[in-house]
């Protein structure tokens, strides 16, 4: 899944759940790209990460640096979920 089919993805998610609001693909991306950042600006977890902060996403897992490389560790949800454990 590259970024446009993620953002798609998102955006259909959020539009049919019962939050209310409506939400465009560019919202979403303008989200993304603060998240996760872009080839000119850093994201928000790379500023946390280069400040050497672990960030922690609930059950879906948590980034932090490992030396000089990035690492992600999977929660347990999404460990379950991949396992096929849940529901």
């Amino acid at each position: 899944m590259d970024k446009k089919q993620l953002v798609e993805t998102t955006t259909n998610a959020a539009a049919n759940g019962d939050e209310g609001g409506q939400l465009t693909s560019a919202d979403v991306e303008r989200v993304f790209d603060s998240l996760f950042g872009t080839v000119e600006h850093p994201g928000s977890i790379a500023e946390a990460l280069n400040r050497r902060e672990t960030v922690l996403l609930g059950s879906f897992g948590s980034f932090r640096m490992d030396g000089e490389t990035a690492t992600f560790r999977p929660g347990t949800a999404l460990t379950e979920f991949l396992q096929d454990r849940t529901g």
